[in-house]
């Protein structure tokens, strides 16, 4: 019998979570092609708590931006 490594984390999984017909990665191609990830460092994760806000700050900038470069 395999000894189970010892990683120092507490198991905090309930006993009626069953995992046994799960088969790792089986999203992860699909994933992959439809998911842009970004990763925010923490000062800036603490102004832009989700998608949505990121995604509204993005948008005004383009659109400061393209008004910028239509007036120069």
């Amino acid at each position: 019998m395999k000894k189970e490594p010892d990683t120092g984390q507490i198991d905090e999984l309930r006993e009626e979570y069953d995992f046994s017909g799960g088969v790792r990665g089986k999203y992860t191609e699909r994933y992959g092609e439809g998911a842009n990830i970004v990763i925010l460092d923490p000062d800036v994760a603490k102004v832009f708590r989700d998608s949505k806000s990121v995604n509204e700050a993005l948008r005004a900038l383009v659109e400061v931006a393209n008004k910028s470069a239509a007036a120069g």
